[in-house]
């Protein structure tokens, strides 16, 4: 079972040198290879994650070398739970990717290009899951960087040109502060495995060991897009195109934590930082969700909530439990679906209308029904409506913090509570105008409501969405659904995730083998 560890991240490299080869010739070939990979390790990630949670820790080391001396690869249950879910949405988005290409798509995603940067930036993502050392856990940061700075500058326009030098500055700036931190990683204690820094850091000046920490943290921070660093965010993803952006949306920030719950679990459990990070938490919650009261463009309103929701997740973070870590991971799992879910439902709302603004939209309650629910499903459990997972998770966070009872986390649970009701608000608003509302009319240039609906609408040409994208969503749309069905063995395994991530000596002993 240990060798199966590679395959996540080496079939998806594997594949994008094939199709990078093959270039623009032989569509077909070209889509069942993306298609095969992704379902390859789909499989490969369940078979994974039942092992780990039924043997411990799986541990495979790279070309021969033990740990410490070598970098080695660590399939846990955290790994695993995450590697799943973000395999089974990368499949969706492929599906998605490929019926685009096929149906007059193909200058927003050529398959020669875009398909083997979008495997690229997959074995990226699978590599940072599985990393045990921290500067292998840095070069999963530049692959799946490398894959996303092609994806995001798509198509070469002035907007995407612009959004991919925002995002590529701030990129840059987080690679800087991450490779400082492991300058200062090795000379304080020698190595960069994980295993063994969790013994060494304990060891180090409480002076220096803060110093790595928060540094870690603020190139961790970008990447995740906590407040303040988050600014770069909703003018980077809305320009890509749609399974560009939901994948961004879904897994790129998603990374990011599993950084900082990884670091704060393992390196540095209950130390000073989870006070800051509580702070961060709160002010992350609210600046992005009045972000996105704020906003008339759907993509826009769902990169800010996008930046808001993440505050969730560092508040279970900086909560320093195993309560508040399973509420964080049970959070990261489901928000890596919806968010996904809701940024390729706008990418049919913009296929089909040629515009994701709100203002100019309104009628698809009546002319696409189907993608009026396919949007309000996935919204309403990005709320939080009960019993939905969205629900649960922030459920576990609200009974992690006051089981706590500081004034700090009980402020976050307010916070909290006041940042889903205004999510509510976001998205109940935007569906309303854009779904429910009779269309938009164009009159002198200026857009007003028409005075009778008739079911269509002259000023606006739609295109038919293919059923195949339709039904990548929806199964997409299913799989957060299925998180509301299967929430309880689901909430068990992400508190035995937690319990094994704070109790450390699993991980350790796993890699180390008993070794110094």
């Amino acid at each position: 079972m240990e060798r199966l560890i590679c395959v996540p991240v080496l079939l998806p490299l594997l594949a994008a040198g094939v199709k990078l080869a093959i270039g623009g010739r032989l569509r077909r070939l070209q889509s069942l290879i993306s298609l095969v990979t992704l379902a390859v390790s789909v499989v490969v990630s369940a078979l994974l994650l039942v092992a780990a949670d039924t043997r411990g820790p799986l541990v495979t080391e790279l070309g021969g070398w033990p740990a410490p001396v070598g970098i080695c690869l660590v399939a846990d249950r955290l790994s695993t739970l995450v590697l799943l879910v973000s395999s089974a949405v990368t499949f969706c988005v492929m599906v998605y990717s490929v019926a685009n290409a096929y149906s007059a798509q193909e200058h927003d995603a050529p398959m020669a290009i875009f398909h083997p940067a979008f495997l690229v930036m997959v074995a990226g993502v699978a590599d940072a899951f599985l990393s045990g050392d921290l500067f292998n856990l840095y070069v999963a940061f530049e692959l799946l960087l490398s894959g996303s700075y092609v994806l995001l500058t798509f198509g070469g326009t002035e907007s995407r040109i612009r959004a991919g030098a925002t995002y590529t500055l701030m990129a840059l700036a987080s690679s800087m502060l991450f490779l400082i931190a492991l300058g200062v990683t090795y000379a304080a204690t020698g190595t960069l495995s994980m295993a063994q820094l969790a013994e060494r850091f304990a060891t180090l000046p409480v002076q220096v060991a803060l110093l790595v920490e928060l540094t870690l943290l603020l190139a961790f921070g970008i990447k995740a897009a906590i407040f303040p660093m988050s600014a770069w965010l909703p003018d980077s993803y809305p320009t890509a195109p749609a399974p560009a952006t939901a994948v961004f949306a879904g897994l790129l920030t998603k990374v990011g934590v599993y950084s900082i719950i990884r670091l704060e679990a393992l390196l540095f459990p209950g130390g000073p930082v989870s006070t800051l990070l509580m702070w961060v938490a709160l002010a992350t919650m609210l600046a992005g969700v009045l972000g996105a009261v704020a906003q008339t463009d759907l993509k826009r309103m769902l990169s800010f909530t996008l930046v808001s929701h993440i505050g969730y997740m560092v508040f279970g973070v900086g909560l320093s439990s195993v309560a508040g870590l399973a509420g964080a991971i049970f959070y990261v799992v489901h928000h890596i679906t919806v968010q996904t879910t809701l940024f390729l439902v706008t990418g049919l709302v913009e296929r089909r209308t040629g515009t994701t603004s709100v203002n100019g939209l309104g009628g698809l309650m009546t002319t696409a029904p189907l993608l009026a629910v396919l949007f309000f499903v996935p919204a309403m459990n990005l709320s939080g409506i009960p019993p939905m997972s969205g629900f649960l998770g922030k459920l576990m966070l609200v009974q992690a913090g006051l089981a706590d009872g500081r004034p700090l986390p009980v402020a976050l649970v307010a916070g909290g509570l006041v940042t889903s009701l205004l999510t509510l608000y976001a998205v109940a608003q935007t569906w309303s105008k854009a779904f429910w509302r009779g269309p938009r009319a164009v009159r002198a240039g200026t857009v007003v409501e028409s005075e009778e609906y008739t079911g269509e609408d002259p000023t606006v040409t739609t295109t038919a969405v293919p059923a195949a994208l339709t039904a990548s969503v929806a199964a997409l749309v299913a799989m957060g659904l299925s998180f509301t069905v299967l929430a309880g063995p689901l909430s068990a395994f992400a508190h035995r995730a937690a319990a094994e991530l704070m109790a450390r000596e699993p991980y350790v002993t796993a890699v180390l083998g008993g070794r110094p």
